[in-house]
């Protein structure tokens, strides 16, 4: 299937980044299984056409990768659902960062693609404990199918569906190309940041490619290799992953 067609979004009235991580051809001829894994941002605002949405997509589990502060001041909106909740508590230290910034008047564009930047680098270094949960989860098909997300679905969400990707065999340019969809889908931050300039404002708010390269180049330097991220970090074995594949990919 052409990529031009995907990702599978599913339209909520009270969210967005919400789509199917199924679709994607992989290397080797593969595809990625629909209606198994989906990735988004926060659930805290869900109507109830969303939560039947949810319903009609049978999921499970829903892995939170938000911080703890974060989802305590947006809990989720799932009553009735009927899933299982899974905390996988990601600390988003960069926003102290930024609004230190924005509130000392250093804030612009360079240095918020410094702080963005550096915040990726950290994810294979500082947060693996969270990712470690997020792909025990995902690993065993009782859960699934399950919607991982973040606050935007944008960083935390990002380098995780990335590495899922990855590890499932799918080429790295349409890796990249489903991660900057968060560009098109992502709505939440309209609003935020009123008073810096809009290129300021782009830096935080955009998923960019740099950013993700730079979460990569960390786990091909530090462990060599994605694979070998996934199992000397994640706990995920060659056995682990090739089961992976075999539950999650069709052909």
């Amino acid at each position: 299937m052409d990529t031009v067609d995907l990702p599978h979004v599913v339209s909520l009235e009270g969210g967005s980044n919400f789509r199917d991580l199924g679709g994607y051809a992989t290397a080797d001829g593969r595809t990625v299984r629909r209606g198994a894994v989906f990735r988004s941002a926060h659930l805290g605002t869900l109507t109830d056409a969303d939560r039947a949405a949810l319903s009609g997509l049978a999921v499970r589990t829903v892995v939170d990768l938000r911080g703890v502060g974060e989802a305590a001041l947006t809990p989720h909106r799932i009553d009735g659902v009927g899933c299982r909740v899974v905390g996988a508590h990601i600390e988003p230290g960069i926003g102290e960062r930024i609004r230190g910034a924005v509130a000392d008047g250093s804030a612009n564009p360079h240095l918020m693609m410094r702080f963005l930047t550096d915040h990726y680098r950290d994810y294979p270094r500082r947060c693996a404990p969270g990712f470690r949960t997020l792909f025990t989860t995902l690993s065993d098909g009782t859960h699934r199918p399950l919607v991982f997300h973040c606050t935007a679905g944008k960083d935390r969400t990002g380098f995780a569906s990335a590495l899922l990707l990855t590890l499932l065999g799918v080429p790295w340019e349409t890796v990249m190309e489903d991660y900057l969809r968060t560009n098109d889908l992502w709505t939440g931050h309209v609003g935020h940041y009123p008073d810096l300039d809009i290129d300021t404002r782009a830096a935080i708010v955009e998923a960019r490619t740099p950013y993700l390269e730079a979460a990569f180049a960390v786990v091909r330097d530090d462990f060599g290799s994605p694979e070998a991220f996934a199992e000397k970090a994640l706990g995920l074995d060659a056995a682990a992953r090739d089961r992976l594949k075999a539950e999650l990919l069709d052909g």
